[in-house]
């Protein structure tokens, strides 16, 4: 069992105000993992005040020095880059394989990212030609409070906390309380790093405690959130008594839309797309919708790679699914299935229970769903499982206008080989993100959504920019 009760308060790892021990279940064997701490308000203010009391020094360090901190952190986190991986295959049940190229290599790759946006950053500049004096300034906020998610655990740190420190904030994060393991690693680098005492703090606790202490605190000038629309609203509510500004990023009900021009490996990697990290992340293709001409021959391509995607041990080689995160997220699952069974969908793969051959651990058989109308469930709650829904449209306009048709606006997705339809769908469809024929929206691009989504913009320039106000300045003397 691995003991992990302190917290890292003011640049040293610190006992629980109050004793509170909360069991961390590894979701492949249902068994606790480890043992980490639940903070209390103590611990909270004691945090706050360490980052309240480092921010001048911190605030008034030249951008370089901060900078040269975080590539000290890239350094150690490649060095021990394996015990990250490890970390996030036990907290979360990430098949190791994955946790080693996705999970911890999304990591390394937003500190990339952020290293290269703040080398080119320009903190004051002019406003503009024929405006002599006047500059623009972005300035650190404040204290921050950051608010990550247990799905992606290094993915959400890393784009929190390393533009924060860019930016010049100093802070307070609370990781889930059911992935602490890989943040608390993560604080390990930060401090043989070296960044200096009370910039970076971490109390673990659950959103009822440290997240709405922190929501609310009077000393923190900014919420950064990863999480559940539910929770984001509760969380805007708490932060409007003190003005803080909050920063969030949600949940999707991505569409993926399929023409029948589409390449031949469109619907096999919307398929493989949606049961990636066993469908735990908010910008999953979850809807695919394709052109009625096409609808069959996706079906079949859709159901023989659910067929071929296997589900196992994380701790195993391969590129199998993992488990969901906990039990009441697999019974949330498999409650939406039956949903879909019941509302007349029609299963062409997968369904409820365990898949063949395992009987314990928070396994999902990977799902599929044909004939979907857009008023089903399925089709309109976030499932955060591996489970896809398929329907038919018959005209551009109505695919649009289905995909469009939802609370959410994080991801959307186009396949077609059209170059004017390409470009004419990916601005009119309805979200923060769209992504055409499976190409990447490039390095240091933001990840953010509209709508119920939130919206965050996280990642590169514009990561950096959340955390800073802007100051406006006449009479700068060159």
């Amino acid at each position: 069992m691995i003991e992990k009760r302190d917290f890292y308060i003011n640049g040293r790892w610190t006992a629980p105000a109050a004793a509170r021990d909360y069991a961390v279940i590894d979701p492949s064997t249902e068994e606790p993992c480890a043992v980490i701490s639940l903070g209390d308000r103590a611990d909270t203010e004691a945090a706050v005040a360490a980052a309240k009391a480092a921010l001048p020094a911190w605030r008034a360090t030249a951008p370089e020095e901060r900078l040269a901190y975080v590539e000290k952190i890239l350094a150690i986190y490649k060095e021990r880059y394996e015990e990250m991986a490890e970390a996030m295959s036990l907290e979360m049940g990430a098949p190791i394989d994955f946790a080693r190229s996705e999970q911890a290599g999304a990591g390394t790759w937003h500190i990339e990212n952020f290293i290269k946006a703040a080398k080119d950053f320009e903190w004051v500049h002019p406003l503009g030609d024929g405006t002599p004096g006047a500059m623009i300034a972005y300035e650190a906020i404040g204290v921050v409070g950051l608010i990550t998610p247990w799905n992606w655990p290094m993915n959400q740190v890393t784009l929190k906390v390393i533009p924060a420190l860019i930016a010049g904030c100093t802070m307070v994060l609370k990781p889930s309380e059911e992935a602490p393991l890989s943040s608390l690693l993560f604080a390990e680098f930060i401090h043989d790093a070296g960044v200096p005492a009370g910039v970076f703090n971490l109390v673990n606790g659950d959103g009822v405690g440290v997240g709405s202490q922190l929501s609310t605190h009077p000393d923190i000038q900014m919420i950064s959130f990863t999480g559940s629309t539910r929770a984001g609203k509760a969380i805007s509510i708490a932060a409007a008594e003190t003005l803080k500004r909050v920063v969030l990023e949600l949940g999707g009900k991505g569409a993926n839309l399929v023409f029948a021009d589409c390449d031949e490996k469109a619907v096999k990697r919307g398929v493989r797309h949606m049961f990636e990290n066993t469908g735990q992340s908010c910008n999953a293709p979850s809807r695919m919708l394709v052109e009625r001409s096409y609808y069959e021959k996706a079906l079949e391509i859709a159901a023989q790679t659910a067929a071929e995607t296997q589900t196992g041990n994380p701790r195993e080689p391969g590129r199998h699914l993992g488990p969901v995160i906990n039990k009441s997220q697999f019974e949330k699952i498999q409650g939406l299935i039956e949903s879909g069974i019941k509302e007349g969908a029609r299963l062409i793969a997968g369904g409820l229970g365990r898949p063949e051959g395992l009987n314990k651990g928070y396994y999902v058989r990977p799902t599929i769903f044909a004939d979907c109308t857009p008023e089903m469930t399925i089709m309109r709650e976030e499932i955060f499982g591996p489970v896809l829904s398929i329907m038919p449209f018959d005209t551009e306009e109505e695919a649009v206008a289905i995909a469009n048709d939802t609370p959410y606006g994080l991801t959307n997705y186009l396949q077609t080989q059209d170059p004017a339809r390409t470009n004419r769908l990916l601005r009119a469809l309805d979200a923060g993100m769209v992504v055409a024929n499976g190409k990447s929206r490039g390095a240091g691009a933001p990840f953010g959504g509209v709508k119920a989504s939130g919206r965050a913009r996280e990642g590169g320039r514009w990561g950096i920019e959340e955390f800073c106000d802007v100051k406006s300045i006449g009479g700068w003397v060159e």
